[in-house]
């Protein structure tokens, strides 16, 4: 499973929860994170995940990220199973077909801007002069062509947070992943940030699933579901 297939397969679901169940001990209790999430997610949507802190958003990511398993039920992503999957290819799923977007943005504070979008493609085998043109197409998509040699730090939030959603899109993933991407932002950085990673992943096709608790950042979404208490209790109808 180390890349999405497309061609192979004409279901237009591409992420398929299925009674999926997270439960984590601690201590002598046993605490339900997610509880029987079934959610089909179609190619190419744009999916908010709204709910509380606490609510299971973020655990809802990590599952269709293969960061973590469901302790039961079952996460299918083009009609294959994660939870049947080796590390390995679990490991090979997020390399190539996930890009991960951040509230704190996680850019890795040693490298470059351009090192930092770099580094994805670099991983996935792209040659270098190839991942320079990627890398710099993607920095005048987003804005700050010309900061490529600057660290992360010398940027503003909203800056960074617009590096961090060119690095997740570099490598072109069939999905990203937003966690909370307009937490830590203004409301006017928030907007723009929204607004490019819906025009910048729709340009590559992506399918989009962003946690967040901020009704505005899920008005930027094609559909909206809401989690409590780990249960899924409330879905927009796909636009």
């Amino acid at each position: 499973m180390g890349s999405i297939p497309t061609a192979s397969t004409t279901n237009a679901h591409l992420i398929e929860l299925g009674a999926a169940t997270k439960r984590y001990r601690e201590g002598d209790r046993e605490r339900v994170v997610l509880d029987g999430v079934d959610l089909v997610i179609d190619r190419t949507e744009f999916v908010a995940v709204v709910g509380r802190s606490g609510s299971g958003k973020s655990t809802l990511l990590n599952l269709i990220g293969a960061v973590d398993l469901p302790s039961s039920g079952d996460v299918r992503v083009a009609g294959q199973s994660i939870v049947r999957r080796s590390e390995h290819e679990r490991a090979l799923y997020r390399r190539r077909s996930v890009g991960f977007v951040f509230q704190f943005f996680n850019l890795i504070p040693t490298l470059t801007v351009e090192e930092n979008l770099l580094l994805p493609l670099e991983l996935n085998g792209v040659a270098r002069a190839l991942a320079r043109r990627r890398a710099q197409a993607l920095l005048d998509a987003v804005g700050l062509g010309d900061r490529g040699q600057s660290v992360p730090e010398r940027l503003s939030g909203g800056e960074q947070q617009r590096v961090a959603i060119a690095r997740a899109l570099a490598h072109r993933p069939a999905i990203v992943l937003a966690d909370e991407p307009t937490g830590n932002l203004d409301a006017a950085a928030a907007r723009e940030v929204l607004g490019l990673l819906r025009r910048l992943g729709a340009e590559d096709g992506a399918t989009i699933v962003m946690a967040t608790h901020s009704s505005e950042a899920a008005d930027a979404a094609d559909r909206v579901v809401a989690l409590r208490d780990g249960r899924l209790v409330a879905a927009s109808p796909a636009a």
